[in-house]
């Protein structure tokens, strides 16, 4: 009988420790006891996700332009963000999507990335990122173009979510 009072006091312990780490969640004390935890038991550090998640955002833009097709890109930039393309300021990402991506997407058969390379560095909530590629683009009316290109970015964590802040980028045949 001595251990029924054992066992409901055991179950009452544990109890305390899960209704602690209830309190905990959502709070600095519970983000740094979950950091511990992913760097004790995760084979892939916390940086080195980061570091994929901004090279997923970065994919995400890529793809998109190369399917000729933006819906959903305004998602990946911050509705403050800064856009410099080849010395010239293009305002916000809304803007130079409907001002110049679109119009010009649309004079396109194709267009394709190649010698792709994104180096990422993590500071913090922010992160920057190098992409250098070749593209070759091919009007309705089959001409082609080929340059090569240099895209670096600064991207910022915004609701655990990476997004591109300012881009300038610029090209050269």
């Amino acid at each position: 009988m001595k251990r029924i009072p054992f066992a409901k006091a055991f179950i009452f312990l544990l109890s305390l420790q899960s209704f602690s780490q209830g309190r905990e969640a959502g709070t600095d004390l519970g983000a740094i006891k979950q950091y511990m935890k992913d760097r004790d038991t995760n084979t892939i550090s916390p940086k080195a996700r980061y570091i994929e998640a901004v090279k997923s955002v970065l994919k995400q833009y890529n793809t998109a332009i190369e399917k000729l097709y933006l819906s959903g890109t305004d998602d990946l930039f911050t509705t403050d963000s800064e856009i410099y393309e080849s010395g010239t300021n293009d305002g916000t990402y809304s803007h130079y999507r409907q001002s110049h991506l679109n119009p010009e997407l649309a004079e396109l058969k194709t267009i394709k990335f190649t010698d792709y390379k994104a180096s990422v560095m993590i500071t913090s909530k922010y992160a920057s990122a190098t992409e250098t590629y070749n593209y070759l683009l091919t009007t309705k009316n089959n001409m082609e173009l080929k340059k090569n290109s240099i895209t670096t970015s600064v991207l910022k964590k915004i609701k655990g979510e990476w997004k591109i802040m300012i881009c300038p980028n610029s090209s050269a045949q």
